[in-house]
């Protein structure tokens, strides 16, 4: 046990962070003050532990460091943090909008989004409802290409949690359950776009175009909303439209 005392301040003294972390006082001290040395991810592993940093403060640490930091572990968002959700996704009509996990599950989704894109229920996969549900494939007129980007960008999103095997066990349950999942999946193509145009058809319309932005949630990365914006017939006239 540390022999602290009393102190004025609150908090750990830079020994004690020493201590707790493994490493003798002066080194912590030159990492304190910015000097060349070398730092293993471990090390600042167990200084994250001993000042009790968040994710984000650790985040912080590595790159402070000059570290690339790792990942965080996946986190289920909490039925209170989907509650909160819902109304903003509900706010977005008469536009759609949903908000997925990292694995593409469907966590919240407004009418539209279902009517309209086929937005599967809570807790079901949007890219498996988009490969193996028939009608994907007639209610999106570019749907090659929307395939394409969507595989590409589960790739890229794969590639942030490389530890993560759910990843490669979705890849294969999508490789077997549809052949263009899987032509798609062997190129190895990535895409990592945020922005893009998607058309729909739409009963008694030639159809709708939109603009898909993607948004990360700040407060759990993980999260990833989708909003569509319906897009003006100025201009809509000569673009050559691709779907995400």
């Amino acid at each position: 046990m540390l022999a602290t005392g009393r102190r004025h301040t609150p908090g750990l003294r830079r020994e004690e962070v020493a201590v707790l972390a493994g490493v003798s006082a002066s080194w912590y001290t030159w990492l304190e003050q910015g000097r060349d040395i070398k730092v293993s991810d471990s090390v600042l592993d167990a200084i994250s532990h001993a000042l009790r940093l968040d994710d984000t403060e650790r985040v912080h640490l590595y790159r402070l460091a000059g570290t690339n930091p790792p990942q965080p572990a996946s986190r289920s968002a909490a039925p209170k943090e989907t509650q909160r959700l819902q109304p903003v996704v509900d706010g977005w009509l008469p536009a759609p909008a949903f908000v997925i996990d990292r694995y593409w599950n469907v966590l919240v989704a407004n009418s539209k989004a279902r009517s309209l894109l086929g937005v599967p229920g809570h807790g079901q996969n949007y890219l498996t409802a988009f490969f193996t549900e028939p009608s994907a494939r007639v209610r999106f007129p570019d749907w090659d290409n929307m395939a394409a980007r969507l595989v590409g960008q589960f790739r890229v999103q794969g590639a942030r949690f490389p530890g993560d095997a759910r990843f490669d066990m979705l890849a294969q349950e999508l490789c077997r359950a549809d052949e263009a999942f899987a032509d798609l999946w062997a190129r190895h193509e990535t895409c990592n776009a945020a922005r893009t145009r998607v058309r729909v058809r739409v009963k008694g319309q030639q159809g709708a175009r939109y603009e898909h932005l993607i948004l990360w949630l700040l407060e759990n990365p993980d999260l990833r909303l989708m909003l569509y914006t319906p897009m003006p017939h100025a201009q809509e006239a000569g673009l050559e439209l691709v779907a995400s």
